[in-house]
């Protein structure tokens, strides 16, 4: 029944998204710093840097919207887009990649994402994702990290960060701005979305909140994959869930319960109401640690 659920709930998603009227989707933004915006819309946050001659976006949602994803970052700055950095490869973050490319657009991201994005994945539940067009794919990749100097002293720092969301995941941090943008390593208020089959780990997620609460203060501001801007007090907030719920779901395995018998513990009831009521419930949370966990 679980299964028959799963998959229920999958094809519900695709049809949606291939029935998705894409013209009323709006493009709004909130502007962070000098320097800095974040873009909303439909698929992940965009993060908007504003350089000396140059603009560069740090993911792109869906191809459909590029247009007017263009058209707002015109509303904001003259300066052209010339670069696209990807915080990691899913299609919500890098479907505008190849009309980003076209227009002029250098595409960057860590190694991992051009793999997943030149080669057929499979994404579990029968959905295949086939391998993107070439001018879609990253034109420049790094392994570890990486510094784009933005001119009038501002910069980015491209990090390549631990396995959690995928084995492809990145944060783009601005130091003079006071700013970083974490992709799908956090869902304000919500559980996380662990891709097992994109080589996603709890742990590493778990490792990667805890350098950011390390690098950052009470000032900075947070970019999330999804949802609004975020502080310091709400990463920590996020972290702490993670922290128990890991134990929690770990001693339970090693208690000898299978997964679907942890399933049904409760094990996460406090924070179901709140973190579990969007695209990850309960269920699918507890799985993700138990399959993850060390």
């Amino acid at each position: 029944m679980k299964k028959l659920t799963c998959f229920l709930t999958i094809l519900c998603v695709i049809s949606m998204q291939a029935q998705r009227d894409w013209s009323t989707v709006e493009i709004t933004s909130e502007q962070l710093s000098d320097n800095i915006h974040v873009l909303f819309g439909a698929g992940g946050n965009i993060g908007l840097a504003i350089g000396k001659e140059n603009a560069y976006v740090i993911d792109d949602q869906f191809g459909p919207l590029t247009e007017k994803i263009l058209e707002h970052i015109k509303t904001l700055t003259d300066k052209p887009v010339k670069f696209v950095l990807n915080t990691h490869w899913h299609g919500d973050h890098t479907g505008g990649n190849e009309n980003m490319a076209n227009q002029g657009a250098l595409i960057i991201a860590h190694e991992n994402v051009r793999q997943r994005m030149a080669t057929k994945q499979d994404r579990g539940g029968g959905r295949i994702s086939e391998p993107k067009p070439q001018a879609a794919l990253p034109v420049i990749t790094f392994n570890d990290k990486m510094t784009l100097y933005l001119g009038d002293g501002n910069s980015m720092h491209a990090m390549y960060v631990y396995p959690a969301h995928t084995d492809g995941d990145s944060y783009y941090y601005f130091p003079g701005d006071n700013v970083i943008h974490m992709g799908d390593n956090f869902f304000v208020g919500r559980y996380p979305y662990i891709d097992l089959n994109s080589g996603g780990d709890v742990d590493g997620l778990i490792a990667n909140v805890t350098m950011v609460l390390g690098m950052i203060d009470e000032e900075t501001k947070i970019i999330p994959g999804h949802g609004k801007i975020a502080s310091k007090t709400e990463l920590k907030s996020y972290k702490e869930v993670l922290v128990e719920l890991r134990d929690r779901v770990v001693n339970a395995r090693n208690e000898g319960n299978s997964l679907e018998q942890t399933q049904i513990l409760g094990l996460s009831k406090e924070w179901d109401e709140t973190h579990g009521s969007g695209f990850i419930n309960a269920e699918r949370i507890i799985e993700f640690i138990y399959k993850s966990a060390d």
